[in-house]
């Protein structure tokens, strides 16, 4: 049997001291890293749906007043360009957006009012009220959705030099302010023109116009001509806020 080693009473007394300071909490109670931390709970923020308006207005994705000023302002400023080149089958629209439904019949889906679709996603019934000439309409078929920003004037300020996947995306854009339920009679009126050459006919949809129309030259980095430029600072003054 090996020789017993008698430790001094003040050691292990130090020693008891040591170990308890090693389990306490170098943090304090509460602390980030604090074994006495408690979970915080999490708060959840109900999301609009992906492609719904803000409240107040008729498009997805629109930006402030003010913003929209800061952006028209950045955009570049550029003569109308060349039609060289151009067709509307370089845009592939309308794509599949799932659920047998496709860019259009979502639109509708989402610009109406109790909106009915039948098994290939048709809209069958609802109402839809026409931003551009304040027109009801409860037929579908005498609606269009309109390209805020034109093809063809896309093609002119720089989508040109895109490539397809990138045209599909403009063409099919639910995410920001670029597609629109109208009346057939006014999209075809508005045909492909810029602000300058058309403007909406119900006078009190302007404010969404230009915030929508600069939107989406901004996002896509388009370019502006000065008349266009002009009109839509004209459009953006209507707005009260």
């Amino acid at each position: 049997m090996g020789r017993q080693i008698r430790v001094p009473d003040v050691l292990v007394a130090a020693l008891l001291l040591a170990a308890a300071a090693g389990c306490s909490d170098p943090e304090g109670p509460g602390s980030p890293g604090g074994g006495d931390a408690k979970p915080q709970p999490s708060v959840s923020r109900a999301a609009p749906p992906a492609g719904a308006p803000a409240d107040g207005d008729v498009l997805p994705g629109l930006v402030t007043t003010a913003e929209a000023r800061t952006r028209l302002a950045a955009l570049k400023v550029a003569p109308v360009g060349t039609m060289a080149g151009y067709s509307r089958a370089k845009f592939t629209h309308w794509a599949e957006q799932g659920n047998k439904c496709d860019t259009r019949e979502t639109v509708l889906k989402r610009d109406g009012a109790e909106v009915k679709q039948d098994g290939e996603c048709r809209a069958v019934s609802g109402t839809w009220k026409s931003l551009y000439d304040g027109v009801a309409v409860t037929d579908a078929a005498t609606m269009d959705i309109d390209h805020i920003v034109p093809l063809a004037e896309g093609w002119r300020s720089g989508a040109s030099g895109w490539d397809a996947a990138r045209r599909k995306a403009f063409a099919n854009d639910l995410t920001h302010p670029q597609l629109l339920a109208v009346t057939a009679s006014s999209n075809r009126s508005k045909g492909d023109q810029s602000p300058d050459l058309w403007q909406p006919p119900d006078r009190s949809s302007w404010c969404q116009y230009g915030r929508a129309w600069t939107t989406v030259k901004s996002v896509y980095e388009l370019t502006v001509t000065e008349p266009e430029k002009k009109m839509l600072t004209t459009m953006l003054d209507t707005c009260t806020s």
